[in-house]
């Protein structure tokens, strides 16, 4: 493995060149196509970064509860190292996009990589909930660079017809992977080491990422000066309004929007910031993003298109998995489902990347919302003795639907963006970002909030039938006290007890009821977005047919 990876070297490595004041006029010269071997060791690469990066932030959510213990922090306080992580990774790609192309790509993988390995590092140094914020929050900047090292070392083992079919929809299903992983080897590294092997976990991936960076090298565009000096003051506004609104949504659901007052600041920061950095780029002839290409009718269809995803994708990956947790259901009681939902995943981005390959690409997203909304409906009918044997089919289906939704987007998207040329790219990026950055928050601060408000309406619904005037109300008081009647004699406070137990399995059902009513409203978001799918694949088919009419009866 090591010849052949330093065979793969020896024949990739390109010389930097200078950079240059604009885009040159002849295109670069296409590298030769790689053989079957050192395609492979490319895509290797990629699957590597992908869990180098995603393993980072799933490891962490994946382990909230045993977190608490070890750095002695509450639930609330926990939320502040996710929080920390969102805020600069939400933005940093924007810089970066920009950063690769004025200084060169080699130094930007060489440079990130080492970046990513310090702060997987300091890690290891972590000991309480402080320093373990700060540390995060550095660790969110390296991890910007390695999602999109994941992209371009997918992207490279692919001939130019096929990277944006084959190699984009292999490497968004790379994206869909560490979220499952985490659950399935956190119960073994907790027994290990605690949160301590957890990180030391991710110190090992990234020191294997770091000589697979130097040893393979991507294709290095040629150089050009893309930076300006406005761009700079642009983007610290545009990161400042992404980090306070992923704050913002990754806290307000904990300590609730409208009680703690600087919630309330962070949202106006980010206004603000945003604000500001509209004025500055609308009267520039070069902005580093153009406003008004952004904000255009095809984009905000894809943009709604992405948020939809989020949406739907949130079913699995944070209400599901919320939904566990209520149950009283740890990692190691979880282990063979998230396997099953690893191979559906799997089996979905497989299935789509078939699909990119032919004419047949929207079928990729008829099915994905088909086997969502199916899936979550499933999961609608879940009670307090659903157990993960109940949800293996519903969240493998869940699973499958996400991996095949996102590729024929970006793809599409992506293409246009090319046509229209590389300085774009930034623009699409912004698009990209925010939808599955924020976007994602929103989702799962929006469905948090739903259970919440749900709960307290279950809630006051069901404590309306509990009088003890009810004899089946009082039979089970008098059952639930029943174990407390050899230590307690006094009657009242017998009752009371059973009354307090009965109380805490009322809570439990509301929340388990409003759950179900989260995923019965993502079912019915996958049920309206197949139903306007299928309405505008309709609508295209018509057009033609309407054009082509008046050509016949002219011809």
């Amino acid at each position: 493995m090591a010849t052949a990876v330093q065979r793969v070297a020896n024949d990739n490595r390109l010389d930097e060149e200078e950079p240059v004041a604009a885009v040159p006029e002849q295109p670069a010269p296409s590298p030769a196509p790689m053989g079957p071997a050192r395609a492979a060791i490319y895509m290797a690469s990629s699957v590597l970064l992908f869990l180098t990066q995603g393993l980072g932030m799933s490891l962490l959510n994946a382990n909230t509860n045993q977190l608490q213990g070890s750095l002695s922090a509450t639930t609330t306080e926990i939320a502040w190292l996710s929080a920390a992580y969102m805020a600069p990774y939400a933005s940093m790609s924007i810089a970066l996009f920009k950063i690769r192309s004025q200084y060169g790509l080699r130094r930007f993988a060489e440079l990130s990589i080492a970046c990513f390995v310090l702060a997987s590092v300091l890690n290891l140094f972590v000991s309480d909930l402080h320093s373990a914020t700060v540390v995060r929050f550095l660790s969110g900047m390296a991890a910007a660079p390695l999602s999109t090292l994941g992209f371009l070392y997918m992207l490279e083992a692919f001939p130019p017809a096929r990277k944006l079919s084959v190699g984009l929809s292999l490497a968004l299903m790379n994206t869909t992977l560490s979220a499952p992983i985490a659950r399935i080897i956190s119960p073994p590294l907790m027994d290990l080491g605690g949160w301590h092997a957890l990180y030391t976990f991710e110190m090992g991936l990234a020191l294997i990422a770091l000589p697979v960076v130097y040893l393979l090298p991507l294709t290095a565009p040629p150089r050009m000066k893309v930076i300006q000096r406005m761009d700079i003051l642009s983007y610290l506004l545009l990161a400042i309004g992404f980090g306070c609104l992923a704050v913002f949504l990754s806290l307000g659901r904990l300590y609730w929007w409208f009680e703690a007052q600087w919630l309330g600041l962070l949202l106006a920061g980010a206004v603000v910031s945003l604000t500001l950095m509209f004025m500055l780029e609308l009267p520039r002839k070069m902005p580093l993003i153009d406003l008004r290409w952004l904000f255009s009718r095809e984009n905000m269809h894809m943009a709604g298109v992405l948020l939809l995803f989020r949406v739907v994708s949130s079913e699995q990956t944070t209400t599901a998995a919320n939904f566990y947790m209520q149950l009283g259901l740890l990692n190691d009681q979880t282990q063979t489902m998230y396997a099953i939902i690893l191979l559906a995943s799997i089996a979905g981005g497989l299935v789509c990347t078939v699909l990119m390959m032919t004419r047949y690409v929207e079928t990729a997203h008829v099915l994905a919302l088909v086997l969502i909304a199916t899936g979550a409906f499933l999961d609608s009918q879940s009670t307090s003795l659903t157990r993960p044997e109940q949800m293996y089919l519903s969240q493998a289906m869940v699973a499958a639907g996400a991996a095949m939704f996102l590729p024929p987007v970006m793809a599409k998207g992506f293409a246009a963006v090319l046509a229209k040329g590389v300085p774009f790219i930034v623009n699409f990026l912004v698009i990209f970002l925010f939808t599955q950055s924020i976007g994602a928050l929103c989702a799962q601060a929006a469905l948090g909030t739903f259970v919440t408000i749900r709960e307290k309406f279950h809630s006051n619904v069901l404590v309306e039938h509990i009088l003890l005037t009810d004899p089946f109300v009082a039979q089970r008081v008098s059952q639930l006290s029943a174990s407390y009647g050899k230590v307690i004699t006094d009657k009242s406070l017998l009752n009371a007890e059973g009354l307090a137990l009965l109380g805490q399995q009322v809570t439990r059902e509301a929340n388990i009821l409003a759950y179900n009513d989260a995923f019965l409203v993502v079912s019915i978001a996958s049920a309206i977005g197949l139903a306007l799918l299928l309405g505008h694949l309709a609508w295209a088919r018509l057009i033609p047919q309407k054009t082509a009419a008046p050509a016949v009866a002219q011809s």
